[in-house]
């Protein structure tokens, strides 16, 4: 009810309160970028680009964060968001902690819930640390991993390996002396029950935790330390509350920080290969936990970089899995590549040779459709007929989700190359709806302009900083479609009761306090009129492809009308290019 929902959100903004109140948010972000006084400001370079300059302020006094080079702010949960790749509820609760602050106090309606899934944390938590003494205690579980695996100390301490005894219940007796309930162990996958009674889930078995984005132990991923044909090598903890292995990457927690640095992530199949990686200084490596990659883990990659490398074992199931990622990858605008590795080898097994061989091909990927066009054409002869038609099936499959014209067309010449077919039989059978938005994009003559995001947020910003300052410019705006602007600039410029208390208000008036506070009148003229010009072009540029893609399956008359807009838009942008000259 309205009432509840009023509470919940009550509770939600004392607890940002207090968490705030206990922080400070220069302290916060030094813990992930290294910052200097500058004046009354911090400054650092960015973690979100590869800038040489930094362009990274922290206004202790606004208590906000903002990074000039991306466009990024916000205060200091939208900052672990960002950097830690949280939503907005996994941002609080770490910083909640590291304020000491109990969220519960403030969950007025569902507090229990809440400490209920608090248990089951701390029971898998407890588990890590059982295995691990029990590890230290088998000295065949021990040469396993020192001799076999070649793990050095640090690496088994820090990934947290473990061994689970082979008793029935050596672990469950364990935890019920720590005050742990039957429900409790059971929800969190660490036993299960059996006509004669609880038993443990894992027995006889190498133990790896697996941890959430924040690092904290969820489930357990267990491999046999005795051959035995008749169980399977490695078993993982059932989906959980805690756990759910469609959202699960093995190391993520523990990658974030070489992602950063390195713009880059490599995806591999087994956990053992991120583990190997880590201990070779490849520490951008994580693993899809045992399934295919989803939407989800792309997403969550996707926060921290656009280039995904997946390194996948060089068989059939290995390719298939591969090509199943490239069409999700396309749909989120990612760089996908894949690295190659020699024939019959993994990850380990290359690294155990020479970790030199793997730093070599992590650093040589290969772009998406190169691959796919050499495995496919490995796997047909493309000296029959039925040969070219799988191999053309499915490349163009493929190839219908891309996006640019030139690279479209490059990939077609090289099918049309592969196959000794014409480039205008490969063109008929490309999907009829690329062939008809190809066809439209000559007609209407819309200029393919390259606009990336975290411009057209800059050029938003930096035209805000000056107008909310500069007010007698105001008038140089009053042509740009409204929906042009964001909702927190649109908020800014009707100067909604408290706006400029916002931190979308407070990041812009720090921009200009930063780049135009000592900029002459007519300077900042200039520069407003040189952006309301930008904002207008990205506007009628997202339009246009709007309405490409309606073009796609529009009929005669609805093509005309949409065509019509087109006129209209180019209209637009030459009433407003005039008038700012």
């Amino acid at each position: 009810n309205k009432n509840r929902t009023k509470a919940i959100l009550r509770g939600m903004s004392d607890a940002v309160s207090e968490v705030k109140a206990r922080l400070n948010i220069e302290d916060i972000v030094s813990e992930y970028v290294q910052l200097k006084r500058a004046g009354r400001n911090f400054k650092g370079l960015s973690p979100f680009t590869n800038e040489k300059t930094p362009s990274f302020i922290v206004s202790p006094d606004k208590q906000i964060w903002h990074d000039f080079s991306s466009g990024k702010g916000g205060d200091m949960i939208s900052f672990i968001e960002q950097v830690e790749g949280l939503d907005f509820k996994g941002a609080l609760e770490l910083l909640a902690r590291k304020a000491g602050v109990e969220l519960t106090e403030f969950k007025r309606s569902n507090g229990s819930n809440s400490k209920a899934k608090e248990r089951l944390f701390d029971a898998v938590e407890a588990s890590v640390s059982y295995y691990q003494v029990q590890l230290t205690k088998n000295e065949q579980a021990l040469k396993y991993l020192r001799l076999k695996r070649e793990y050095d100390k640090q690496t088994i301490i820090d990934f947290r390996f473990g061994y689970s005894p082979s008793g029935k219940d050596n672990l469950y007796q364990y935890l019920k002396s720590k005050g742990f309930e039957d429900r409790e162990l059971l929800q969190a996958g660490l036993v299960v029950k059996r006509d004669n009674g609880i038993i443990d889930m894992f027995r006889g078995r190498i133990m790896v935790p697996l941890r959430d984005t924040q690092g904290r132990p969820v489930a357990f991923t267990a491999r046999q330390l005795k051959d035995d044909k008749n169980s399977p090598k490695y078993i993982n903890t059932q989906a959980t509350i805690l756990y759910d292995k469609s959202r699960q990457l093995f190391g993520f927690s523990q990658a974030k920080e070489g992602i950063r640095k390195s713009g880059y992530v490599v995806v591999v199949e087994g956990n053992l290969d991120v583990v190997a990686s880590h201990q070779a200084g490849i520490t951008q490596v994580v693993a899809s936990a045992g399934t295919a990659l989803t939407t989800y883990h792309l997403k969550s990659l996707q926060r921290f970089t656009g280039d995904v490398r997946l390194a996948f074992d060089d068989d059939r199931a290995g390719q298939e899995a591969a090509e199943r990622t490239i069409p999700l990858a396309q749909e989120l605008g990612l760089e996908l590549n894949f690295i190659t590795i020699p024939s019959g080898k993994d990850p380990d097994e290359l690294i155990k040779k020479d970790p030199k061989l793997w730093v070599e091909v992590v650093e040589k990927p290969i772009y998406m459709i190169d691959w796919l066009i050499d495995k496919v054409a490995e796997s047909v002869d493309l000296t029959t007929a039925a040969g070219k038609r799988t191999f053309t099936t499915k490349l163009l499959d493929i190839i219908k989700g891309v996006k640019d014209e030139v690279e479209r067309e490059h990939y077609l010449r090289i099918i049309s190359e592969k196959t000794k077919t014409s480039l205008e039989s490969i063109m008929k059978k490309l999907d009829t709806s690329v062939q008809s938005n190809t066809v439209r994009l000559k007609k209407t003559k819309i200029k393919q302009e390259d606009f990336r995001t975290d411009e057209l947020l800059l050029i938003e910003q930096h035209l805000m900083a000056i107008m909310s300052n500069v007010a007698d410019l105001r008038p140089l705006i009053e042509k740009v479609p409204i929906d042009a602007w964001s909702e927190e600039a649109k908020a800014l410029l009707n100067n909604d009761s408290g706006t400029t208390e916002t931190d979308y208000g407070k990041m812009v008036s720090l921009l200009f306090e930063e780049t135009y506070q000592h900029t002459e009148r007519d300077e900042l003229e200039y520069q407003a009129r040189q952006l309301v010009d930008r904002l207008t072009r990205k506007f009628i540029h997202n339009k246009k492809n709007s309405i490409l893609k309606q073009l796609e399956t529009a009929d005669e008359q609805t093509e005309k009308e949409l065509l019509g807009q087109v006129r209209d838009l180019d209209a637009l942008k030459t009433n407003i290019t005039q008038s700012l000259q």
